[in-house]
């Protein structure tokens, strides 16, 4: 069981890969490169009472990173606020994403600072009260003709500059950690996220112009007015939060702690070690591991000489700007690529094992 739940925590492709009703599935996911910044962008008018800004947020999928717009949704139930998901960097020296959930309090969502009432802690953004929604106008954006539930609260930030981190902890993220109070919402009853959600999720991904190697951290569509409406009305984004080459020497400005080239990937370790209570069987397997894990890195080394071959050939013909970027997104893709078949790999290898002690 244990080498089972350690495999599950880096997988990848189960997760996104899989079937649409595994897009929010409760595991997590997990890469070893950092989500780009969140981009700037405005919230569009809320469609009527009782939408819950669902903020937008990066997602991983085959291509890589690409954005799911933030959207305006009904709660489930009256009461119900969303708790956004968000990546942290996790042990072993990976990027986990924690999954978002509707609850009667919002919990921990790792601190980050994704704007219209959610600033790293909490929800500044409306309240339920006799089973209506009231909205606070100072952080939506709400027509008072259609819906008169509103108020008026300023909220007082007390950062000095605008933080666009999209990940908690590791090197250049927000360190924060959950309060009591969200470490208890955690424990409460949750809702999934619902059927619109889902959709919206399954439209942005399947949505070539919202994958980070084609829109460079600016996303045309940011934000929608309602679930997967990708229309002339969707929101696109003012700005990219900052791009991947930035941040090595400026301040607050996020880094992606492992670049996207196969040489800054840290080579395979060895898989926690069978433990099954038959000596014979445990060998068998510690053998089967040490084979995957030979082979990974074998394939880890290939694609780093062809891209080393790729650098190289860059400056002997001296290509421009454009044409150097198009290397580097193609070595990026080449590496989410690898990581993503190499998850999967171990996964079923896991997955075997653990049925074969049985």
């Amino acid at each position: 069981m244990r080498t089972s739940r350690w495999i599950r925590s880096l997988v990848i492709a189960v997760v996104m890969l899989g079937a649409s009703a595994a897009s929010f599935a409760q595991i997590g996911i997990s890469i070893r490169i950092g989500p780009p910044a969140l981009p700037v962008y405005e919230q569009p008018l809320c469609p009527g009472d009782g939408y819950i800004w669902t903020p937008g947020y990066w997602a991983y999928g085959p291509d890589g990173y690409f954005w799911v717009p933030g959207t305006w949704v009904l709660a489930p139930e009256p009461g119900y606020l969303w708790t956004p998901g968000y990546w942290a960097w996790g042990p072993g020296g990976f990027f986990v994403f924690h999954e978002g959930y509707w609850g009667l309090h919002v919990g921990f969502y790792g601190g980050i600072n994704y704007g219209f009432g959610y600033f790293g802690n909490g929800y500044e953004g409306g309240r339920w009260d006799g089973g209506r929604f009231y909205y606070n106008r100072t952080v939506n954006n709400i027509n008072v003709t259609n819906i008169h539930n509103v108020y008026n609260t300023t909220i007082i930030n007390n950062n000095t500059t605008i933080n666009r981190v999209s990940y908690n902890g590791g090197d250049g993220g927000v360190h924060a950690v959950a309060s009591p109070l969200e470490e208890q919402a955690a424990r409460e009853h949750h809702l999934a996220p619902v059927g619109a959600q889902t959709q919206h999720f399954e439209a942005a991904r399947g949505n070539p112009q919202l994958r980070f190697s084609a829109n460079q951290g600016k996303p045309p569509i940011a934000a929608t007015a309602r679930p997967a409406e990708f229309n002339h009305e969707a929101v696109p984004a003012k700005a990219p939060g900052a791009s991947y080459s930035e941040g090595r020497g400026g301040n607050n400005v996020p880094r992606p702690p492992v670049p996207a080239e196969a040489r800054d990937v840290q080579p395979h370790a060895n898989m926690p070690r069978p433990s099954t209570g038959n000596a014979k069987l445990d060998q068998k397997y510690q053998q089967q591991q040490d084979k995957l894990i030979a082979k990974q890195n074998q394939q880890h080394q290939q694609l780093q000489a062809k891209q080393e071959a790729d650098h190289q050939r860059m400056q002997q013909k001296n290509y421009n700007d454009a044409q150097r970027q198009q290397v580097e997104q193609r070595h990026q893709q080449q590496t989410m690529r690898m990581e993503t078949q190499h998850a999967q790999q171990q996964e079923h290898m896991a997955s075997h094992q653990q049925g074969g002690r049985r």
